[in-house]
């Protein structure tokens, strides 16, 4: 099975794949963060410097990277995000703002300047590729819903309103439009380990706690610095 745990920022995505990767024996796939892409993509500048032309560069990025990576995974795979979440994330752009930390506080629609529209028209032409993806690759969604605070840790927006754009046009695309089999489960680490292998019968080859520690060992080890804190150390390490 080909499945792609689903949710937006904070959700637990990526310790809940690597907890269920754990726990089944199924491979997790994942594309890079958009910190681990920024040094590449655009050197010097944080997520909240990039114009629109910039973001739509880390979108295709993210998608081909992560097509890649499922491509070579041919008897399933347990996906952390899927290719709607690059697109997701920019359509919503278009409401909240090319920065959606500018617009924290606002109520409707951040004003359509000739940037806007034009980025408007190229992401929804990028989202016909990236959702028909979708449909012909993925069997099922898992979807964590919102259940814990965002966590303010400098590589993505801290705007509620993002947030939750982002997860209703999540739920309303895969539903109404692709129509591909979508899950909500939600709870704790072991909460949502013991439905998502009871809701597809995956087989466990080891205990629900020897699995999440396994995850936890594994996340230790991600490098969750902020873009400033990595362009800080780079300049510091070419001083030296």
């Amino acid at each position: 099975m080909k499945l792609a745990i689903s949710g937006t920022y904070s959700s637990g995505k990526t310790l809940t794949t690597m907890a269920l990767a754990h726990l089944t024996g199924i491979p997790r796939t994942h594309a890079k963060t958009m910190r681990e892409i920024l040094p590449d993509a655009v050197p010097g500048k944080t997520l909240e410097e990039c114009n629109a032309a910039e973001l739509i560069q880390l979108v295709m990025r993210r998608y081909v990277e992560r097509a890649v990576h499922e491509s070579h995974l041919p008897n399933g795979y347990i996906s952390d995000g899927s290719s709607l979440h690059e697109w997701t994330y920019a359509t919503v752009r278009v409401t909240v703002g090319i920065n959606p930390n500018e617009s924290i506080g606002r109520l409707d629609s951040v004003e359509k300047t000739d940037e806007i529209r034009f980025y408007e028209q190229v992401v929804a032409q990028l989202g016909v590729a990236l959702k028909q993806y979708a449909k012909e690759t993925y069997d099922a969604f898992v979807h964590l819903p919102i259940e814990f605070p965002l966590d303010p840790n400098g590589h993505r927006p801290v705007n509620e309103r993002f947030r939750e754009l982002s997860d209703q046009l999540l739920l309303d695309v895969l539903r109404e439009e692709l129509k591909i089999p979508v899950h909500i489960i939600g709870g704790t680490i072991p909460e949502r380990l013991e439905a998502i292998t009871a809701r597809f019968g995956f087989p466990q080859v080891m205990s629900i706690d020897e699995a999440i520690a396994a995850a936890g060992a594994d996340y230790a080890r991600l490098d969750v610095r902020s873009e400033a804190e990595r362009n800080a150390a780079a300049a510091q390490a070419t001083a030296v």
